[in-house]
């Protein structure tokens, strides 16, 4: 992504803008980002999985939101769009126009050439400070293979890879259960199946 505007803006200015606009731009700390947009591979994964979890989800108080919820990072002066966000309990948005999530307790994305490096690095750490993120996976779009990080009550960060298509990632803070078949289904993939494990990170 790319800087859009040089001089630093408000997040109410953003918001202003951001509501009337027909791309999806992220906001950091005064500076705004146009979003790339995605491969047919990244679009398929995504409707994969929003299906696979409401289908787990839809009659508990969980809720699925795809890319076009945003997401704000008090902390870190971010608003951004994760692929897929899930709540369970009641959300916790900014302000009345309800299209600020702030609590999510799962975030998935799809991993882009163009935005691996951010998804792991910066972005995942902003991420872990919100209080309210349990989970967060991290989703290969040209190859099977899921890298799965759940906090710990200590703090720190469990780190599980699944390379298998007969896989199953079990996501315990929401109660879902994603099998990397189901996960990959119609997509087309470069490369062969691996095994996975699990680390601390």
């Amino acid at each position: 992504m790319s800087a859009l505007l040089k001089p630093l803006i408000s997040p109410r200015d953003y918001l202003a803008a951001e509501r009337t606009s027909v791309i999806k731009h992220e906001y950091h700390a005064g500076k705004v980002y146009a979003m790339a947009g995605a491969s047919e591979r990244h679009n398929l994964i995504v409707v994969n999985l929003v299906a696979l979890l409401h289908g787990q989800l839809r009659r508990r108080t969980c809720t699925v939101y795809p890319s076009d919820m945003r997401v704000k990072v008090v902390t870190e002066g971010l608003y951004t769009y994760p692929d897929i966000s899930v709540v369970c309990g009641a959300p916790q948005f900014e302000d009345e126009h309800r299209d600020t999530l702030l609590n999510p307790t799962l975030i998935v994305e799809v991993l882009s050439p163009s935005t691996e490096n951010y998804d792991r690095g910066r972005k995942f750490q902003s991420y872990r400070s919100l209080p309210s993120l349990m989970e967060y996976v991290l989703v290969a779009q040209d190859q099977a293979h899921v890298e799965h990080y759940i906090r710990q009550p200590d703090g720190r960060w469990l780190l599980a890879e699944y390379s298998t298509l007969a896989a199953t990632v079990r996501i315990d803070a929401i109660g879902c259960e994603l099998t990397l078949t189901d996960i990959y289904e119609k997509v087309e993939l470069d490369s062969s199946e691996s095994s996975g494990g699990t680390q601390d990170v």
